[in-house]
């Protein structure tokens, strides 16, 4: 019996939400920093990156990953980003759309390519500072992107060739607010584009679980149906209405990685148990 643990895009505040969900599971017993496979869309490359071994090999825990979501929004090393609507509503009528039309996410990727941004090289030290160390976890992690030209989904693991740092930042490359990542000859933006779970590359495994800091948007619904009705046990944590609230209407605001962290704390350590009983973590993987 096999265990995936699948991470929801979902800006700086997803980021501190899911860190908050997997320090509460952890206050309630349950670890889930070793299953057996991963999945990792945008903001969940990077706590994919973090908890599953990444930084832990560079001597940090759950709880002190946790705690540095605490900090001043100064010290993350996040900018504050405001929403330029006039280039973002057409990106996001095109993502209401069907998101698994290869041609449409090509659409996208040429307003991603059009857009007025930072340069690639400030985005990957952004990345590159929240991830100590870059090598690839052990634990098998899969990062999502979207090539931009083809519209072709992507994925990057350990044996892909690619480096965790450059494979992250192509994942986390909202289209219209950070640069497509340049790796080789292709450029690649966020995973997210096709969904914002991408739960579905889960689905060969017997027990799934999936946190979706972003309630209501991206396909997760219909990617969790899927592998329930092939015989899947899915068992979802997706922010309620006090960590919707807590995550705000800019999720790329670094001011709202504490209360987003403390709120995903609150929410993991309720799903605790019932995290438990269906995903069946195993006590000796128990706190």
């Amino acid at each position: 019996m096999t265990k995936a643990l699948v991470l929801g895009g979902g800006g700086v505040a997803g980021i501190a939400w899911e860190l908050g969900v997997v320090a509460g599971l952890r206050d309630g017993g349950v670890d889930v920093t070793a299953p057996d496979f991963a999945v990792g869309t945008s903001a969940g490359s990077v706590v994919g990156a973090q908890v599953l071994g990444a930084q832990l090999l560079a001597g940090a825990d759950v709880d002190e990953l946790y705690e540095r979501q605490l900090g001043p929004a100064a010290t993350s090393g996040e900018p504050v980003i405001a929403f330029d609507l006039d280039v973002l509503m057409p990106i996001f009528r095109e993502m209401a759309a069907d998101p698994d039309d290869t041609r449409r996410r090509a659409r996208i990727g040429a307003l991603a390519v059009a857009a007025e941004t930072p340069p690639e090289s400030a985005r990957r030290a952004i990345i590159a500072g929240q991830l100590p160390s870059h090598d690839w976890p052990g634990i098998p992690l899969v990062v999502t992107a979207v090539d931009v030209a083809s519209g072709e989904f992507v994925t990057f693991d350990r044996d892909s060739g690619v480096g965790l740092v450059d494979a992250v930042a192509a994942s986390c490359a909202v289209p219209g607010i950070w640069p497509p990542v340049t790796i080789g000859d292709r450029r690649y933006m966020d995973g997210g584009v096709r969904t914002v779970t991408n739960a579905d590359l889960a689905a060969a495994h017997d027990r799934v679980l999936v946190l979706v800091p972003i309630k209501g948007f991206g396909q997760y619904e219909a990617e969790i149906a899927a592998m329930e009705a092939s015989g899947r046990v899915v068992v979802s944590v997706v922010a309620d209405d006090a960590s919707a609230a807590a995550i705000g209407p800019n999720p790329l605001d670094p001011a709202t990685r504490k209360p987003s962290a403390e709120a995903g704390r609150r929410q993991g350590l309720a799903a605790a148990a019932d995290v438990a009983a269906r995903w069946e973590v195993s006590p000796s993987a128990r706190r």
